[in-house]
Parts: C-alpha cells; sequence; structure tokens
C-alpha cells in the first residue's frame, strides 16, 4: 500500500471517529496510536508517550491555566459587569453608543480571557438584555455580540494561539503581537460599520433619554474607578511583559494574582466564586492539553509516513498551483469544517499537513507561520459564526434572550462575517499588519 494511500486512511478514519461523536481529542488520538502500533509495531506505543513528556517540557503551556482562570476569576466575581455598566454610562450619548460600548467591552474582555466563549456569553448576559430593554434593534445588537466575541480568540493573551503556537512551533509572544494589530483593526471596521448603520437608520439605536444618563459626577466617578480594574490588570501584566521584566509564564502569574486580589478587594471572592472558576478553569485546561497531546501523537504518525512531503510535492511541483491558491483553498476548508468543528479542533486536525505546506510555500515575506497563524483564527471564527450549522449561532442561541430567535442570529452576522473575510483580504495584500509589531519586539520568553 502506497504512503499517499495510508494517508488517506488515516484521515479517513479520523473523520470517521468524529462523525461518531467522539471526542476530538479521543478520536485523533485513538488513529494515531493504532496506526503507530499497526505501521511500527509494539515499539511504536513509545509515539504517543513521547508526546507527554514533549507536552510537559513546554513551559508556556503553563500560561493555558492561569490566563483562563485570570478570565473566569474577573468574570464569575463581577468585575466585568462594572466594567459594561461604566461603557454604558460614558457612551450613552453617542450614536449607537451602547453598541459601540459593547465591541469594546469584547475586547477588553478579550484581553482579559483569550476565548471568544467568555465574551460571547457576558454580552449574551449582560450586554444583550440592556440593549433590548432601551430599544436597540434585535438583529444589529445580536451581530453585534456574535463579532465582538470573535476577537477573543485573536487579541492576547489568545489562548487558541497559545495552542497553535505550541503545535506549529513558534513563540507564543511572536503570535500574540502579531494578533494586537489585525485585532484591533477589526474591532474599527466594527464600529464604523455600526456608527455608520446608526447614523443612517437612528431608529436601530434610539439614544437614552436625559433622565437615564442623568447621574452625578461623583458616582460616575465611581462607576470609572470600579470598571478601570481590568484596564488596570491587563496594561500591568502586558507592561510588565512588553519591557522585558517578565517571561510569558510570569506574565500569566501576574495576570491570575492581579485578578484575585482584584476580587479579593471589592469583596467578592467568595467560595462559589473560587469554586465555579477552578471548575471551569480545570475543564478548559485539560481539554486544551488533550487537544495538544492528540495532535502531537498524530502528527508524528502521519509526518513518519513521508504524506507531509508527499502532499507538497503534488500541490507544488505537480500541479504548480499558485501559492496564494493554496492559502486560498486552506482557508475555504477551514470555513467548512467550521460548520461542524471549533476552531482548536480544526486545528488538531490539519496541523500537521497545513502547517509544513505553509512553511513550504514561497509567499514572498518572512515569518510566514505567525502570519498564517493570524489567517487561521480569523478564518475560523468566519466559520463558525456562519450559517445554517456554525457552531457559535447555537451557542448564540443558547445564551441570548429568548426575545432573539435563531432566525434572528442568522440575519445579524452576515455584515460581520463580512468584516471579518475583508480583514482577511487586507492581511493577505499587507501582512506587515500583522508582522511588523512581533518584528519589532524583543521579550523575554
Amino acid at each position: 500500500m502506497s504512503y499517499e494511500m495510508i494517508a488517506l486512511i488515516l484521515f479517513g478514519s479520523m473523520m470517521f471517529m468524529l462523525a461518531t461523536g467522539q471526542r476530538v481529542f479521543a478520536g485523533i488520538g485513538f488513529v494515531a496510536s493504532a496506526a503507530a502500533l499497526l505501521l511500527y509495531g509494539p515499539g511504536a506505543i513509545e509515539i504517543p508517550f513521547n508526546q507527554v513528556f514533549k507536552l510537559f517540557n513546554w513551559y508556556a503551556m503553563l500560561t493555558l491555566p492561569l490566563f483562563i482562570y485570570m478570565g473566569y476569576i474577573l468574570a464569575e466575581s463581577g468585575i466585568a459587569e462594572d466594567l459594561y455598566k461604566m461603557l454604558h454610562v460614558w457612551f450613552g450619548r453617542l450614536t449607537g453608543g451602547l453598541a459601540i460600548g459593547t465591541i469594546f467591552l469584547m475586547v477588553i474582555i478579550s484581553a482579559m480571557n483569550g476565548l471568544s466563549v467568555a465574551g460571547m456569553a457576558i454580552g449574551a448576559t449582560i450586554a444583550l438584555p440592556e440593549m433590548i430593554r432601551r430599544g436597540y434593534d434585535k438583529v444589529l445588537i445580536s451581530g453585534v455580540v456574535q463579532g465582538g466575541s470573535s476577537l477573543g480568540i485573536l487579541i492576547p493573551p489568545s489562548v487558541v494561539l497559545v495552542l497553535y503556537g505550541m503545535i506549529a512551533r513558534q513563540p507564543v509572544s511572536k503570535l500574540w503581537f502579531a494578533g494586537v494589530f489585525p485585532g484591533l483593526l477589526m474591532a474599527a471596521l466594527f464600529i464604523l460599520y455600526i456608527y455608520v448603520r446608526a447614523k443612517l437608520n437612528p431608529k436601530l439605536t434610539p439614544k437614552l433619554s436625559e433622565e437615564e444618563l442623568a447621574m452625578p459626577m461623583r458616582e460616575k466617578l465611581a462607576l470609572l474607578r470600579a470598571g478601570i480594574i481590568p484596564f488596570a490588570i491587563f496594561f500591568f501584566m502586558t507592561g510588565l511583559f512588553v519591557m522585558g521584566w517578565v517571561s510569558l509564564v510570569e506574565s500569566s502569574a501576574v495576570g491570575a494574582t492581579a485578578a484575585t486580589l482584584a476580587a479579593v478587594a471589592k469583596g467578592r471572592f467568595t467560595w462559589k466564586v473560587i469554586r465555579d472558576s477552578s471548575m471551569k478553569t480545570l475543564g478548559v485546561s485539560c481539554m486544551f492539553m488533550w487537544l495538544i497531546l492528540a495532535a502531537l501523537a498524530f502528527g508524528s504518525v502521519f509526518d513518519g509516513l513521508g504524506a507531509v512531503k508527499a502532499i507538497e510535492f503534488l500541490f507544488i511541483t505537480q500541479w504548480d498551483l499558485n501559492p496564494w491558491t493554496i492559502i486560498i483553498m486552506m482557508q475555504l476548508s477551514f470555513i467548512i469544517m467550521g460548520m461542524f468543528l471549533d476552531d482548536t479542533a480544526m486545528l488538531v486536525i490539519v496541523a500537521p499537513l497545513y502547517i509544513p505546506l505553509v512553511k513550504a510555500l514561497d509567499l514572498g515575506f518572512d515569518n510566514q507561520l505567525i502570519w498564517y497563524g493570524i489567517l487561521y483564527t480569523i478564518t475560523c471564527q468566519i466559520a463558525y459564526i456562519t450559517p445554517p450549522f456554525g457552531y457559535n449561532l447555537f451557542l448564540m442561541r443558547s445564551l441570548a434572550p429568548k426575545e432573539i430567535s435563531l432566525v434572528d442570529i442568522y440575519k445579524s452576522i452576515w455584515p460581520f462575517a463580512g468584516i471579518m473575510v475583508l480583514t482577511v483580504i487586507i492581511l493577505m495584500i499587507f501582512p506587515q499588519i500583522a508582522l511588523w509589531l512581533p518584528e519589532h519586539m524583543n521579550v523575554k520568553g
């Protein structure tokens, strides 16, 4: 049997396992282990075993539970809700102010947690009911929360970029810096869209009454102090990292400690907050660790067959495809897979194939794997906010108030998906938007 046929069987078996409803890490890990035993004999059991030690030798792994814990502590203790109240008061007079303030909220939540799910949960449970009560168009604001939450896997500290960095063997710090300008660009385009829509059709975002906005300056300043805590934590954590005073792992420890102290200072560090934050952190962290372990094991077997070289020969030499054509084909495959899988599952499945292929392409600039990591995160988010089976669409429906139907959610997402596609196109035309910052920053770890 040819190596190409073995590779096809491996991928086919993996997709079959996922189709049966198995957990992603279990399906991929089982195929990797079974293939290693069948192809190389009993001694091949050391392949997945060795990946465990490789996984635990990556110090960047320590950042995952610490950043996830930081985000959950800030959310469970209500500090994130204080932030929204502050944005509600200070943006209330602006056209479309609450919707624009929600985008700002999502940017900050992204910087607190690094997961899109956290931003969507906070936006759907805090921001959506408030905007509906004040007469905002439910289709528009549903798109605002879904689009804004997509920033969670792009703006540092992005947990998904940590995962990509480990699998692609790229510095996490460079990936983080690469995500800053694209994330802010996408947020700015969201805000511009909301502002223009609100100007063209003021009925979509009615202005708040003077009675609602009438608040003594003393109360406004008190609310400002309460809402500014997440800003302070983020800038303290990243500031020490950027200045080179702490490493990546130490930065995550600073953030987790600062979030805990903030909850203690506000008198909200209760047993329930500790228990809920710890349980959620443990669940998400273990999921990521198993996914990385499965990806490493599968990648070792797949690459050991020479399948990656065979595919490179097929695409680049035999078919003589343009490098940009190959990149576009990859992105389209993410959009199709994203209808059924989340971003981490997609990365684990395609990493053994796509990452070496991107490295082999001649795109005309350096740090291609760093740049592609940003393209991957944006395209994955497009994939699972796109109907009919987008992963986030159904999550949004389960979190949103009953006034917002699934049809509203479907209708709401197209403008924001279009803006994200535009961002990808801009990054393909101007890759330095993502690469300038990591090329000019020198940090520890």
